[in-house]
C-alpha cells in the first residue's frame, strides 16, 4: 500500500510552486510528519511533510520542478525497505551496544554521522544548500543541536565580518565566465526575488506613482521612550521601540484621510474599514512585507510584540501564507540602513506607503532660535489616481504633528 505526497492548497494569489529540496533519496525511510521536502513560492517555502510512514519509493517531481496544487510529488510505500533491510538492521543492533568498548572512537563517527541530517532544519538546510556552506562548521542553538536557520546567517555574519564584503548569492558557483582577469558569475533569481521585481514594475506601470515629502522632530517620541522604556520592557516583556508610535500616528492619520488606506480595483474605489498594516522587513531571501492585523484595536506593546515576532520568522524562513497576504497601508524603514532620503514603491494592490529614514541630529528654527534635534525625513508615495496631492500632503502633516506630540494619540486631536 502506498502514499501520495500532494503539494498543500495554495492560496488563491500564489499559482504554482516550485520543488527546492528532497530531504529523503529514494529507497530512504521517513516516518510520518517529517519534514519530506521543502516548496518555494513566491512568497514563503513551504515545507511538506510526509502523510505516512514508510519509504520513499517514487519522486515524481524533481528539484526545480514546478507544481501546482494538489500535484503528486512523489509516493511512499508503507512497510520496511525488504526482508533482508529489517533483518539486517536487526542484526546489529547487538553488536553496535557492544562494539562501543573495543572501539569508542570508531562507534562514534556512525552514531553523529546518522542524526546529521535531521538535525538540520529545512529552511537551514536549503540556505546551506543554496550558498554551499558546510553544516559541521555550525554550531546549532537548537534542541539537541539542532541548526536553524538564524544559526546559518549568525555564521555566515561572523564570517562576513572576517572577508572582504560581498553580496551572498555570488557565492554560488553556478556560472562563471568572462576573462581570466575579469571573471563573472551568473546566479538565477529566486522566486522571491523574482517575485519582486514584478511586483515593483507592475506598480510603476499600473500606478501613478508620486512621493511627498516632509520631516519631524523626534525629540518628545525619543524623550518619551527614554522614560518609560525600562518600565516598559518590564511590564510587557518587550522593547519600546519607534516603530509602534509611527503605526500608532499612521493609524490615526488613515482614520482621518481614509483614502490613503483605500485601493483600487479596476474602475473603483475600496474603502476598507479595518487598518491591516504592512511592516517591511529584511530577510536572506529579500524583503518581504508581513501584515500586522487591526492595528486600530492593539496596544504599543502588541505591535511591538508582533514586529518582533515578524522579524524573527524572516530571520528563520517561517513567515507563513497568512503573515504575507492582505494589508491596506505599509511602512518601510530605510533608515535602519542608513538612508537619510528615498521614495519608496508602493504595495500593490495598496494605494500608499510611508517611508521612515535615519534620525540625525541637524540645526533647526523654533521660535527664532536654533536648536539641535533628532530628524527623521518622511517620504510618502502614494497612486496619484485616487489621492490627492492635498490629502497626501495633509496625511504626512497629521502623521508629523502627532509623532511631534504624542499626547495627541491619547486626546485623538
Amino acid at each position: 500500500m502506498s502514499s501520495e505526497v500532494r503539494v498543500p492548497a495554495l492560496p488563491e494569489s500564489v499559482a504554482d510552486a516550485t520543488v527546492a529540496t528532497w530531504h529523503k533519496r529514494l529507497g530512504d525511510s521517513v516516518k510520518r510528519d517529517e519534514s519530506l521536502v521543502d516548496l518555494e513560492t513566491d512568497k514563503v517555502v513551504l515545507e511538506v511533510p510526509a502523510p505516512a510512514d514508510g519509504i520513499l519509493s517514487e519522486i515524481l517531481a524533481a528539484e526545480g520542478a514546478v507544481v501546482t496544487a494538489d500535484a503528486i510529488l512523489g509516493r511512499i510505500t508503507a512497510g520496511a525497505t525488504t526482508g533482508a533491510g529489517a533483518a539486517a538492521s536487526a542484526e546489529p543492533a547487538p553488536v553496535t551496544r557492544a562494539a562501543p568498548q573495543p572501539a569508542p572512537s570508531s562507534a562514534a563517527t556512525p552514531s553523529r554521522a546518522a542524526p546529521a541530517e535531521p538535525l538540520i532544519a529545512p529552511a537551514a538546510r536549503r540556505l546551506l544548500k543554496e550558498l554551499d556552506v558546510d553544516p559541521s562548521a555550525i554550531t546549532g542553538t537548537g534542541k539537541e543541536g539542532r541548526i536553524h536557520k538564524s544559526d546559518v546567517i549568525a555564521y555566515l555574519d561572523q564570517r562576513e565580518a572576517q572577508a572582504p564584503e560581498r553580496d551572498p548569492e555570488l557565492a554560488r558557483p553556478l556560472s562563471l565566465s568572462g576573462d581570466a582577469g575579469r571573471p563573472e558569475q551568473r546566479v538565477p533569481m529566486t522566486r522571491l526575488r523574482a517575485r519582486i521585481a514584478e511586483r515593483l514594475l507592475q506598480a510603476q506601470q499600473s500606478a501613478a506613482l508620486l512621493t511627498t515629502f516632509n520631516e519631524v522632530d523626534l525629540s518628545a517620541v525619543m524623550a518619551l521612550r527614554n522614560r518609560y522604556k525600562e518600565p516598559f520592557e518590564k511590564a510587557h516583556g518587550v522593547r519600546l521601540g519607534f516603530m509602534s508610535f509611527f503605526v500608532k500616528a499612521a493609524v490615526e492619520a488613515l482614520q482621518r484621510f481614509p483614502v490613503i488606506n483605500a485601493s483600487v480595483d479596476g474602475e473603483d474605489i475600496i474603502y476598507h474599514g479595518y487598518y491591516d498594516i504592512g511592516i517591511a522587513v529584511s530577510s536572506p531571501r529579500g524583503l518581504v512585507v508581513p501584515i500586522l492585523r487591526n492595528c486600530d484595536q492593539l496596544s504599543m506593546a502588541d505591535i511591538e510584540q508582533g514586529i518582533g515576532e515578524f522579524g524573527q520568522k524572516a530571520k528563520d524562513g517561517t513567515l507563513s501564507f497568512e503573515d504575507l497576504t492582505g494589508g491596506t497601508f505599509s511602512i518601510t524603514n530605510g533608515g535602519v540602513f542608513g538612508s537619510l532620503l528615498s521614495t519608496p514603491i508602493l504595495n500593490p494592490p495598496q494605494s500608499a506607503i510611508l517611508g521612515m529614514h535615519k534620525i540625525q541630529e541637524r540645526p533647526i528654527v523654533e521660535q527664532g532660535q536654533i536648536k539641535i534635534a533628532p530628524m527623521m525625513y518622511l517620504a510618502l508615495t502614494y497612486d496619484h489616481r485616487i489621492i490627492d496631492g492635498r490629502d497626501a500632503v495633509q496625511f504626512l502633516v497629521s502623521v508629523k504633528e502627532t509623532l511631534e506630540d504624542p499626547a495627541r494619540l491619547l486626546l485623538r486631536v
